[in-house]
């Protein structure tokens, strides 16, 4: 793995945010992670290089449209008929037991 030139993080550093994570990492794990969040980052800070002013934030290379259909309003089912398959309804309103204790 090349050695990073620009930005660089330190073995300290990586216990640090580790340790914010509540990540336990090993003494080989931080010496292997160190060198590579480096790279990580020195690739973070050239792509930032890379846009210029007049280039605008995008989140897809190529415009996209939504296609809508048209709101059309259609009858529905009354409450009867909605709950006419129900085995219990109460005040136009589907009745199912509690499956949680009754603090509520």
């Amino acid at each position: 793995m090349p050695e990073p030139s620009g930005a660089s993080i330190t073995r300290e550093q990586v216990a640090h945010l580790a340790d914010l994570a509540r990540i336990d990492l090993s003494d080989a794990e931080l010496d292997h992670l160190a060198p590579q969040l480096s790279v990580i980052l020195e690739s973070i800070a050239s792509i930032q290089g890379v846009a210029g002013e007049d280039v605008p934030p995008t989140s897809h290379p190529v415009p996209l449209t939504n296609v809508f259909r048209e709101d059309v309003v259609v009858p529905g089912l009354t409450p009867e008929e909605a709950l006419s398959g129900a085995p219990e309804s109460e005040e136009q309103r589907f009745s199912v037991p509690r499956i949680l204790g009754e603090e509520a």
